[in-house]
């Protein structure tokens, strides 16, 4: 009996309340996580950003999005066990919290748009990353050629080179494993933010910079009324894809360990990782914009703002391609994860889908299963190839961000916290909550219509698969 006992003791002491293994993540690993999904190269489109919006309404509109950001993945937090935030059974992605406070029909709504975002993020990075590394070989070419010579490469050996490494990242099983690449890709993102601000600041404080507004670009000659709100929309739809990462807020909250609660930990990870996040697109963005002025490029550090030193731009854009790399695992394998526990519900019995191959290679020892080496495989394929069939940044960004941000980070989590407080319809509260709602609704919307107009008109005077940069 003594023996059984200690059996019990020692295995109660490796796993979980759930039964599965002990989670060891903490409100550092966990900011690291959120610093990785959020501050992307989309941070380097935050000058243009500016730019549009102009000084006031653009700070303005920045510090907004952060603050309703760390409210909301706030309540997240709260529902990440039911019925109770701290005694409740889990919810292990973001659809089993929707399903459990809000019913089935919310539930397959939520799974559509998350994992049809996830799955969009994956080509926009592939877009960001072939910019990067077409920017690098630019840098060199102008640095050896002058700033007027010809230098424009085609994007698609570089986004096949990238969905090649991203097919061997893809087999890594799941988020757990991410820790080590997520913290480089961390690193690598304040990397390159601070090489853009730097370079930035450097031409404001020799005094080459350009004009800036209060209001952003100036209607004129060059840019319409018309233009001019089309774009204010888009680079709203910029900042609302830099304040997001509800896509994937329950994998990363899930890796935290249990003491102390994970609401607890996962709110100082909020405010943590949202108050860096913040002071980073403020840098970045008013800096650009005080440094470019009207001519503020779409990326300050692909867009060739800067020339020398080149091997400085060169490097900005290692970093981008570095973080990239990361931040598309973590990204992914949410996706990946949910298609593999929906085959495992459907077929428990089949070894394509379940069995493990352990696998030596020297000194290197791994498993690999069937299913995730075909499926995953055809996914970055697919992902890649709608890349390089629709490179355009700034308007891809702002779409996937204008589809995202109200019903995940606004939306869902209101109404779940609305059920789980059991606040009254038409109290005080409710209204608030439900206005709030509303608004950030119509910002999704004017967002996402000024971004489908933008990839529309670059559409109609593009060549599929033929572009250069």
């Amino acid at each position: 009996m003594e023996v059984e006992a200690g059996k019990s003791v020692s295995r109660s002491a490796e796993v979980d309340d759930d039964g599965k293994i002990k989670r060891t993540g903490n409100v550092f690993t966990t900011t690291t996580h959120i610093i990785t999904v959020v501050v992307g190269a989309g941070v380097l489109a935050l000058a243009w950003a500016m730019a549009q919006l102009g000084w006031i309404p653009g700070t303005i509109t920045m510090i907004l999005f952060a603050c309703i950001s760390v409210y909301t993945y706030n309540l997240i937090a709260d529902c990440y066990r039911y019925p109770d935030p701290i005694n409740g059974k889990r919810n292990y992605t973001y659809m089993q919290a929707v399903h459990a406070y809000l019913g089935g029909t919310m539930h397959v709504l939520c799974g559509l748009i998350q994992y049809g975002k996830l799955a969009g993020l994956t080509v926009g990075y592939t877009i960001t990353s072939s910019t990067s590394l077409v920017a690098i070989k630019k840098a060199i070419c102008f640095h050896r050629r002058g700033h007027q010579a010809y230098c424009k490469f085609s994007n698609n050996p570089y986004m096949i080179g990238f969905g090649m490494l991203q097919i061997l990242l893809s087999q890594i099983p799941n988020f757990h494993k991410l820790t080590y690449l997520s913290t480089a890709a961390a690193i690598a993102s304040f990397g390159y933010a601070f090489i853009g601000s730097g370079l930035s600041l450097a031409v404001v404080v020799s005094g080459k910079g350009e004009p800036s507004r209060i209001f952003g670009n100036k209607v004129g000659p060059a840019l319409s009324e018309a233009d001019k709100i089309w774009r204010v929309f888009s680079a709203l739809g910029n900042i609302a894809l830099a304040c997001s990462y509800a896509t994937v807020v329950y994998d990363i909250m899930d890796t935290l360990k249990s003491y102390p609660p994970e609401c607890k930990q996962m709110k100082k990870a909020n405010v943590l990782g949202i108050t860096i996040m913040t002071l980073l697109f403020l840098l970045c963005g008013g800096l650009g914009y005080a440094a470019f002025g009207d001519h503020t490029p779409g990326n300050i550090l692909t867009g060739f703002g800067f020339y020398e030193p080149f091997w400085l731009v060169a490097l900005g854009n290692v970093f981008i391609v570095t973080h990239m790399v990361g931040a598309y695992q973590v990204l992914a394998q949410p996706l990946f994860r949910i298609i593999e526990m929906g085959a495992n519900l459907v077929w428990p019995r089949s070894d394509f889908i379940n069995k493990e191959y352990p696998t030596k290679i020297g000194s290197l020892t791994f498993s690999f299963n069937l299913f995730r080496l075909i499926w995953r495989t055809i996914f970055v394929a697919v992902a890649t190839t709608i890349a390089m069939a629709m490179p355009f940044f700034n308007e891809f960004l702002a779409l996937l961000g204008a589809i995202g941000f109200w019903p995940l980070i606004v939306f869902f989590p209101i109404q779940m916290h609305i059920a789980q407080k059991q606040i009254k319809t038409l109290s005080l509260k409710w209204c608030v909550l439900q206005l709030l709602s509303f608004v950030c609704f119509l910002v999704s919307v004017v967002a996402a219509v000024g971004s489908i107009r933008g990839i529309s008109k670059n559409i109609r005077k593009y060549k599929l698969f033929m572009y250069k940069q």
